[in-house]
């Protein structure tokens, strides 16, 4: 089974589902389609994408009416991530509501690295903490957009509640940090409820579609995760072959979805 975790859903349509105020990007939607999910549905059958985990996008915010629309529409390939703003005190509550609402809500995502400090100061924060908690509560997957320099920070709230998965996106965007940096991210790894999402990599590369030029990266990676703890997301499916080469055809297929699977129960 593949499964991808990664893909964004967004739509011109801004007065049926209008940016966020208080969003950190937005795209131009003159760009967009009417109907993301058409497109996204038409793609997985073409890559042989089985199931896919949503990631609800910054631009939105707190207002997850699109990706819910999305997940009403395909329930059975279909799960989702959420966001809030940890310096929200509602925060922990407006997740709890939104899992109750829809059980397709499978993480929480945080989002912190350079150029993206207004979510958070520190993962110690108690506003962090209580997001944190909760999402492990609801038996969520915390999802951590995170950047280097904050791989430390982080690795101190994941050694304080072993119990609750935690998914890293991007390969913690390596090339956001130094290297000595990026040697923090790495020993993340010594922690088991840690998986690393082998995704983002033309965010480091021009290398497409398989950004082969970044394998010494992706190979320490691997090497430390391990084929249990890596799972593929973003690109085409072909990225976890071209990349994981050197381990076996059964182990591929955990990176590309039975791990993913595993991580959310979604049997």
């Amino acid at each position: 089974m593949v499964v991808e975790w990664n893909a964004h859903m967004f739509t011109r349509r801004t007065d049926l589902y209008p940016f966020h105020p208080h969003a950190a990007y937005t795209p131009s939607p003159e760009s967009l389609p009417d109907d993301p999910l058409v497109d996204y549905v038409l793609r997985m059958d073409r890559e042989g994408i089985d199931r896919a985990i949503l990631v609800h996008p910054e631009p939105y915010g707190d207002d997850h009416t699109l990706v819910l629309d999305c997940l009403r529409r395909e329930p059975d390939r279909l799960r989702a991530t959420s966001l809030f703003y940890p310096m929200d005190p509602d925060a922990p509550g407006k997740l709890r509501d939104l899992v109750s609402r829809q059980p397709g809500i499978v993480a929480f995502r945080f989002h912190a690295h350079r150029g993206k400090e207004m979510y958070l100061d520190s993962f110690q924060d108690s506003s962090v903490t209580a997001l944190w908690e909760m999402a492990g509560d609801l038996g969520l997957v915390v999802e951590l957009h995170i950047g280097p320099n904050y791989a430390d920070d982080a690795g101190k709230v994941i050694a304080d509640h072993p119990g609750i998965p935690v998914l890293i996106d991007h390969l913690a965007e390596p090339g956001m940090g130094s290297s000595d940096e990026y040697k923090d991210v790495l020993s993340l790894a010594r922690y088991e409820n840690v998986t690393m999402k082998l995704s983002g990599l033309g965010h480091i590369s021009q290398d497409a579609p398989l950004y082969e030029d970044v394998k010494p990266l992706t190979r320490r990676v691997a090497e430390a995760f391990g084929p249990d703890r890596l799972v593929w997301g973003g690109g085409m499916p072909a990225i976890v072959d071209a990349h994981l080469d050197f381990w076996t055809v059964e182990e591929r297929a955990r990176v590309k979805g039975e791990t993913i699977r595993k991580l959310i129960r979604w049997d």
